[in-house]
């Protein structure tokens, strides 16, 4: 089984120092063209005249390709019809995924957010979690049979279910013939 890409769970928690005047939402992308979008959230002003917090404490499973070395969070506002950037921030995979931290650990992180000219505005804090991938039912089915019987069949299925998890229902076979002539 070849693995293609991994799933990173992430969690986009709030925004701080961040100045914009309008509704802010956050866009996730992974290096792929699929990209995650949060709700608008209004300015959450409690601490003071200039300081500015967003909280949006949405989820995502994002899909990651092998390849892929960073993950951008980009803190956007609508403007009349059209989209305006507040702050981006791109993280190394590498900052979280360096081996340090066991699979399926949370990590809660915050980064800063520059604008389009370079000058910070504001930091995001987000949590990433790696997925770890669940066992298809045929290595299931070694396992508890290895285990059972105390003996290793080499990886051998008889009479065992095969089907993977995400199989959608579809079944591969050969045709069976029961009416065709067998000559021997």
């Amino acid at each position: 089984m070849v693995v293609t890409s991994q799933t990173l769970e992430i969690t986009v928690i709030s925004g701080e120092n961040i100045h914009v005047t309008e509704d802010a939402y956050v866009v996730v992308r992974g290096e792929s063209l699929n990209c995650y979008t949060t709700k608008t959230v209004k300015d959450n002003d409690n601490c003071g005249k200039n300081s500015s917090f967003l909280s949006w404490n949405e989820k995502f499973l994002l899909n990651m390709p092998l390849h892929a070395r960073s993950i951008t969070f980009e803190v956007q506002c609508k403007k009349f019809k059209s989209v305006r950037p507040i702050g981006v921030a791109r993280i190394a995979l590498s900052d979280f995924l360096n081996g340090i931290a066991p699979e399926n650990c949370l990590q809660i992180l915050s980064y800063k957010l520059r604008n389009w000219e370079g000058r910070q505005n504001g930091v995001i804090h987000f949590s990433v979690r790696v997925v770890v991938p669940e066992k298809t039912s045929a290595t299931v089915a070694v396992e508890k049979q290895t285990v059972a019987d105390g003996k290793n069949y080499g990886g051998r299925l008889t009479g065992m279910d095969v089907g993977t998890k995400d199989s959608n229902g579809v079944a591969i076979g050969i045709p069976f013939w029961w009416n065709y002539p067998n000559i021997i």
